[in-house]
């Protein structure tokens, strides 16, 4: 297997072992509904999930005082603890622990692989870049196969979709998953059958993390992309065109912007890394309009 292919197969192994510890979280936290003063039914608003939140750490915590005494847990096991009653209850969260040090284990695990992909080097200087989220970008993008910062903000689905409305308007749209974005495309079936089909242009795993994670991050611990959106989000609520627009599609609009902007940086010093050609953006090499990140 080749070491790219080893790493993306770590990444979302990763990734699902995540969801696998988060899940189970929220079962235990569940299954203490009555000791969190939630009745069944009632909704868990902000306050009350931040509780049960505090509630998972305070199990945590008594769960290591038990077993650091080195108590046998057994069914007739009584623990001296204010939330935890049962060997059951123990051993529930004695298996949430083992699912943290797995995960935590496997991130230790990937770090050490990271070194070997020498844009890692750059990416961990960039702040809001953690392991995970350059692992995600070396596992999941081909930069040789990229040739151009165009194809890669399409490839992470941040390019734009434009078309016309009913009343003949044009319309520029983020792309997404809707009917008009997708594109044809021909597929081998088990028979050995040609099918045409239409699917999606990009990589929606890393769309999520890249818009999603990536963004938040960014925008939370501040820095150069911080300042980025901030520019971009004054610009477009002091333009005529995006007066209408709400708040939250406005935030989105900035966040897509900032991330494209970190991709062409991270594109431009990862193909100069690797010894690939490097190109100026479109608009700069067809059209003459020389790109500034000035707010």
């Amino acid at each position: 297997m080749k070491t790219e292919s080893l790493l993306r197969v770590s990444v979302h192994s990763l990734y699902q072992l995540q969801k696998l510890r988060i899940q189970s979280g929220n079962r235990i936290v569940a299954a203490f509904r009555d000791k969190l003063g939630i009745a069944p039914g009632e909704a868990e608003d902000s306050e009350k999930n931040e509780k049960a939140a505090a509630v998972l750490e305070q199990l945590r915590g008594e769960y290591k005082l038990i077993t650091d005494g080195v108590k046998r847990v057994t069914k007739h096991f009584k623990p001296d603890s204010q939330l935890l009653t049962s060997s059951g209850e123990v051993l529930l969260i004695k298996s949430y622990e083992q699912l943290i040090d797995s995960e935590k284990s496997h991130i230790r695990l990937l770090e050490i692989e990271l070194d070997n992909y020498p844009i890692y080097d750059w990416l961990k200087g960039v702040r809001g870049v953690g392991p995970m989220m350059a692992a995600v970008m070396i596992a999941e993008i081909d930069i040789h196969k990229c040739n151009s910062i165009s194809a890669l903000w399409k490839y992470a689905g941040l390019d734009v979709v434009v078309s016309e409305n009913a009343d003949g308007d044009t319309l520029e749209e983020g792309r997404c998953r809707k009917k008009h974005h997708l594109t044809p495309k021909t597929y081998v079936n088990r028979d050995g059958a040609a099918v045409d089909t239409v699917g999606i242009t990009f990589n929606p795993f890393l769309k999520t993390k890249m818009v999603g994670v990536l963004g938040a991050s960014f925008i939370k611990l501040g820095g150069p992309y911080r300042d980025i959106y901030d520019g971009y989000k004054h610009r477009l609520q002091h333009h005529p065109k995006h007066q209408d627009k709400t708040k939250g599609h406005l935030h989105n609009m900035a966040t897509r912007y900032m991330i494209k902007e970190f991709l062409a940086d991270c594109w431009t010093t990862w193909r100069t890394i690797e010894g690939l050609p490097v190109r100026s953006r479109y608009a700069e090499e067809k059209l003459g309009l020389v790109h500034s990140k000035a707010a």
